[in-house]
């Protein structure tokens, strides 16, 4: 017993358009009230600290010797979260590292506070643009 094509087609296209929808636009990392695109900290110096989130989820930074690298996108609860963050690993004398153990932060008004894998307040930045 054979199957009409359109049927197939219909079905194939039905599924096709529920993934879809289920995936959420491309560049979308906003999930929640809050909007941290643009650069924290002080990026003009070379030993300061700073993180630049861009429009569609790439995050780029330096923890005031090594940089930072990765995604970031806005959950549900408006924390910023951090993933896929890779950084060089050069030794540099009297620099704070803090950077390096970044998962989530907070954002109120033009303060961000960076929170590590335990929850704990590890730095903030201030909003730069």
């Amino acid at each position: 017993m054979s199957r009409p094509h359109g049927i197939v087609l219909v079905g194939g296209l039905a599924i096709v358009f529920a993934l879809a929808g289920c995936a959420g636009e491309e560049g979308d990392v906003s999930g929640g009230d809050i909007d941290p695109t643009g650069t924290w900290g002080d990026s003009s110096g070379t030993d300061s600290p700073f993180l630049t989130l861009e429009d569609g989820g790439d995050l780029s930074g330096s923890d005031g010797c090594n940089s930072l690298s990765g995604t970031w996108s806005v959950d549900e609860a408006d924390q910023v979260v951090f993933e896929n963050v890779a950084s060089t690993q050069k030794a540099c004398e009297g620099v704070d590292d803090w950077m390096s153990q970044l998962s989530v932060a907070e954002v109120s008004g033009d303060t961000m506070t960076v929170l590590g894998t335990d929850g704990a307040q590890i730095g903030q930045l201030e909003r730069a643009d």
